[in-house]
């Protein structure tokens, strides 16, 4: 009797524990939300800028210059990207009549899709599009506001208390697309094919990514046709390593997987990133004066490629110490006359 009583608790226990199991490898696999968000694109890029501000004791890595500009703008719309940018993802979108085509349909040069995560203060920011945009058409219940910008068409909507999604995709339905999908139930199944393809190479928990389709042979990618000959796929992410809690950053472990269509292709790939980082440890060396510094030095020491199949791997660990002087302030880094190394997000007026 006893037995016929505990084998529906132990049958109901196993159950839960494999669905949180399924649960958690689901997630594991999945993108961030807003970039399941985005549209069906030739390349991604995600940063988690909360992961960035607790690695970095509160600070963004990357300073933003406030100018006059920036500063009325966090005025009137009461957002701050350096205190209230959470997280960013960005859909590129290759003009169609690139080598492989593209989905930025007839336009000469990429474009952008995006959606933003922080804190919003919803008033300030309505008003402000409100006195922005030369048109707004109500969509789906959401507001889409269009602003020329450059001679495009740049297209904006709050999805809700804390995202934005923007693109200027000269097609309308892209972002109409994005406010769709917001409006459904958030699945780890969804997101653009590419991304789902290739997400699972991300390092786990990584909060900067690039998943990427190269073409080595459009005129704008030159640089890419000094390590691709043809074309391939390309997986970049960096996953933090903790020194102690709170979060401070011991080093940046970074990865970049290169997906070629043979064996043969990968080896080629893998041949010339090894060149480049000879040449790279050379230069290293012929400057190397006594007092050069043994982070950077380690940082170069990391430098490793190998190729498995087809695909080639590169692989570096930028200590922490390396990491946090980069994410110095432009006063600390920059003498009179120096640009800042960051400059401002651009902000439409």
């Amino acid at each position: 009797m006893r037995i016929r009583r505990a084998f529906p608790i132990a049958l109901a226990l196993v159950i839960v524990a494999a669905a949180v199991t399924l649960a958690v490898q689901l997630r594991k696999h999945a993108p961030p939300e807003a970039a399941r968000l985005l549209p069906g694109a030739d390349a991604f890029v995600y940063g988690n800028f909360v992961w960035a501000r607790k690695a970095n004791g509160g600070k963004l890595l990357l300073p933003v210059a406030h100018d006059p500009e920036y500063e009325r703008f966090i005025q009137e719309t009461g957002f701050d990207f350096e205190r209230d940018l959470n997280a960013a993802a960005f859909a590129i979108h290759y003009p169609q009549n690139w080598p492989g085509g593209g989905t930025g349909g007839a336009a000469a040069e990429p474009r952008f899709s995006e959606v933003f995560t922080g804190k919003l203060d919803a008033s300030k920011c309505l008003a402000y599009l409100k006195r922005t945009a030369q048109s707004v058409e109500n969509y789906n219940s959401i507001d889409i506001f269009t602003i020329p910008l450059y001679g495009r068409s740049f297209r904006i909507a709050i999805l809700g208390v804390d995202t934005v999604a923007a693109s200027n995709h000269d097609d309308p339905a892209v972002i109409r697309g994005i406010v769709d999908r917001s409006r459904r139930l958030a699945s780890p199944f969804g997101g653009p094919a590419l991304l789902r393809k290739y997400y699972k190479r991300v390092q786990l928990a990584s909060p900067f990514w690039m998943v990427a389709r190269v073409e080595p042979l459009a005129r704008q990618s030159a640089a890419w046709a000094t390590i691709f000959a043809k074309p391939a796929d390309l997986v970049v992410s960096a996953s933090y390593s903790p020194l102690h809690l709170p979060l401070r950053v011991d080093a940046l472990h970074l990865r970049a997987e290169a997906w070629a269509g043979s064996d043969a292709d990968a080896r080629q790939i893998a041949d010339k990133a090894s060149v480049f980082l000879a040449m790279f440890r050379s230069a290293e060396v012929s400057v190397g004066a006594p007092g050069t510094d043994a982070d950077v030095k380690a940082l170069f020491d990391s430098l490793q490629v190998r190729q498995e199949g087809n695909h080639a791997i590169l692989s570096a660990i930028l200590p922490g110490p390396v990491l946090r002087k980069l994410s110095e302030s432009p006063e600390q880094t920059s003498s009179p006359g120096v640009p800042a190394a960051a400059e401002r997000p651009h902000v439409p007026r």
